[in-house]
């Protein structure tokens, strides 16, 4: 009964309309305004729309914020059109009421839900979106405009995991007085520290504030933590942030440095811009690949070196083979080959087993260290069989155009290994 009387509240206290624009419910609440979910009639799509609470009869220097925070907003409108940043479409005043027009996204979450040690996104989605936000504040720094609130729950992200900056209520704006909001403006733990001693606000502030997002993504932990606000403004100020790896291990060096570089004390240690930043992420995520790759490369060699297949390789010849090879997975009844169908590649079985069919008929079974694809010797040749995983089935196969790439000696190994086992199985099939 009483959750049914707060459901009736609060229809009561939503607008039916704000401006042209038709109001469809509430979505969310917020100490300066609310945020509901609206349809704009003239183009014809849902828009959110955030009111400001900026009536005079409640908190006057909360509703003299609000009224700031607006103007802020809405001297953006059009002005910021990049990908990652949330767009402001149009702003207004009507009856009191300030409020602005942004873009609605449909089942966006904010980075919030990430910074827990149990909920922690993988290593390569961190440096992804930190890469997105980099180039969107560089955009955006260019232009003039400094966030000064960067933190997880001002960082949206789509369905499909795209990124939106949000919120630049509290924005330095270059050459525009209606910025300045008096005193500490930011939310504290992810304040950089000329922030917290009313210094000068550089572009540099906002990477310090994304490398702590970045630091809470990785660990699961704001890098600076005081039981009240006088100690956690302390620790920003004069404290070094534990490294990472104390508190999550498998993080690699170079990317704890990237963090630690943006979380310098003095702005001009820190990268000199976002485009710097994201620029340097890069990198890492490159090395970061080149030796996942490595060691899943390492990892497959010694698979093969335990076929029957390939006893008499040498090591060198295995790793020329490796590298002219697709190493794949298939599912149960997935098809590899099919019947009638032309193509270059010769198959070995690293793990698992397969069905031979022709005509829709099992013809029989191949397992580890096993090959097919004896049709590519044929020029134009189609396939005689159909090859479907009979369970979940490892492959590598071998480009015959690449295997001409190989050294001399590995190509007559491979041949001879090949041609042998496709003569013993016609001498099995024939008896």
């Amino acid at each position: 009964m009483f959750e049914a009387a707060t459901q009736t509240l609060k229809a009561l206290t939503v607008p039916e309309k704000i401006g042209k624009y038709d109001i469809i419910n509430e979505v969310g609440q917020g100490s300066t305004g609310n945020v509901y979910l609206s349809h704009d009639p003239y183009f014809r799509r849902d828009v959110a729309i955030k009111v400001y609470n900026a009536a005079t009869d409640g908190d006057e220097q909360q509703a003299r914020i609000a009224r700031k925070m607006f103007f802020n907003e809405a001297h953006m409108v059009g002005m910021l059109q990049h990908p990652n940043i949330l767009p402001i479409y149009d702003a207004g005043e009507e009856e009191g009421q300030y409020y602005v027009c942004m873009e609605y996204i449909q089942g966006a979450r904010t980075l919030a839900a990430y910074c827990r040690p149990d909920n922690l996104l993988p290593t390569e989605d961190v440096l992804k979106i930190i890469y997105d936000c980099a180039r969107a504040l560089h955009y955006a720094h260019k232009r003039g405009v400094i966030h000064r609130d960067i933190k997880p729950s001002n960082i949206m992200l789509t369905l499909d995991n795209q990124v939106r900056i949000i919120d630049f209520g509290i924005a330095l704006l270059q050459d525009a007085d209606i910025s300045r909001i008096e005193g500490i403006a930011g939310s504290p733990s992810y304040m950089s520290p000329e922030q917290i001693q009313s210094a000068e606000i550089t572009p540099a502030s906002d990477l310090y504030s994304l490398g702590a997002v970045m630091y809470e993504l990785l660990t699961g932990f704001r890098p600076f933590r005081g039981n009240n606000l006088g100690k956690l403004l302390n620790q920003i100020v004069y404290a070094t942030a534990p490294p990472i790896h104390t508190l999550r291990a498998d993080i690699p060096e170079d990317l704890e440095e990237v963090v630690a570089r943006s979380l310098m004390k003095e702005p001009e240690k820190r990268y000199a811009s976002g485009g710097e930043f994201a620029a340097q992420l890069t990198r890492v995520n490159q090395q970061l690949r080149k030796r996942t790759e490595e060691v899943d490369n390492a990892e497959h060699f010694d698979l093969l070196r335990r076929l029957s297949f390939f006893h008499g390789f040498s090591q060198k010849e295995i790793w020329e083979l490796l590298r002219a090879s697709e190493w794949r997975e298939y599912g149960q009844d997935e098809e590899i080959v099919r019947e009638g169908e032309m193509d270059d590649r010769f198959y070995i079985i690293v793990s698992g087993r397969v069905l031979v069919e022709s005509n829709g008929k099992t013809m029989g079974n191949l397992g580890n260290g096993d090959c097919f694809g004896e049709t590519s010797y044929v020029s134009g040749a189609k396939r005689t069989a159909t090859i479907k995983a009979d369970k979940p089935v490892t492959i590598l196969s071998v480009s015959s155009t690449l295997l001409e790439q190989v050294s001399t000696e590995c190509q007559l190994r491979f041949n001879k290994v090949f041609l042998r086992i496709l003569i013993r199985r016609l001498q099995g099939s024939s008896n």
